[in-house]
């Protein structure tokens, strides 16, 4: 089937998971199907879906991590146009529309990606720079991907799996394409495990070590980001 798959992973979503179907029916460029993939959650999330099952695929699985349900929904999807989105994003109604605009202005391109929102905080990206991007991400995983350019993700990976995916597809000539404008908001409910994860950037950039301790969350974003750096020799 031609057009957009978008698929959802999720784990303990069920606050959020409506929200975000609710603005993917209201996509002035409607998906041609929604796939969401359950990581073996214990919440609500089934009978929040209860709803909505007469418009999604739902898959339930046991808990193998967030790189895993993205896959299993990718194995099920049929779009030539693929969208993975965290189950806390609400999208903007001309998220799909713009996106798919993009990539048909820009055949060069295998994705295209935006700026977005976390909470009330507003984080901008920019045109697609290689050697930037070799530096630091700033492609949000909720971004439209040619199937035919899409690697998958390495399921080994804890962290950083969207940067892992666009440095892979880096390394295989494949480049994105921005859209100059915030086109999804992470709502980033506290208090539960999930996909995003946030601190201030500042966090990372303490001379932690000098001061004879580093918070855990610090420590496993050092440990994950060397991980990226070794494997993409960066």
């Amino acid at each position: 089937m031609s057009g957009i798959s978008v698929i959802i992973p999720t784990y303990q979503h069920g606050k959020t998971i409506a929200a975000c179907l609710e603005s993917l029916f209201a996509q002035t460029r409607p998906p041609e199907e929604i796939l969401v993939v359950d990581d073996g959650g214990t919440d609500d999330t089934r009978a929040r879906l209860a709803p909505y099952l007469d418009r999604i695929q739902y898959v339930f699985q046991e808990n193998r991590g967030a790189p895993a349900a993205r896959m299993a929904g990718f194995s099920r999807s049929t779009g030539d146009l693929i969208l993975f989105c965290d189950a806390d994003v609400v999208a903007a109604p001309t998220l799909l529309e713009d996106l798919e605009r993009a990539l048909a202005l820009h055949p060069e391109a295998s994705y295209a990606y935006a700026s977005f929102s976390l909470g009330r905080r507003r984080f901008r990206s920019h045109t697609f720079d290689a050697r930037a991007l070799r530096s630091n991400n700033f492609i949000h995983t909720t971004s439209l991907i040619r199937r035919a350019h899409f690697p998958g993700f390495d399921l080994s990976l804890k962290r950083f799996q969207d940067w892992d995916l666009w440095l892979t597809m880096l390394e295989q000539g494949r480049t994105g394409v921005f859209v100059d404008a915030f086109l999804f908001t992470v709502t980033h409910a506290r208090g539960r495990r999930g996909i995003s994860q946030w601190l201030p950037e500042i966090a990372y950039r303490i001379p932690w070590k000098r001061l004879g301790w580093t918070p855990r969350r610090v420590q496993r974003y050092q440990e994950a980001r060397r991980i990226i750096e070794r494997k993409h020799s960066l």
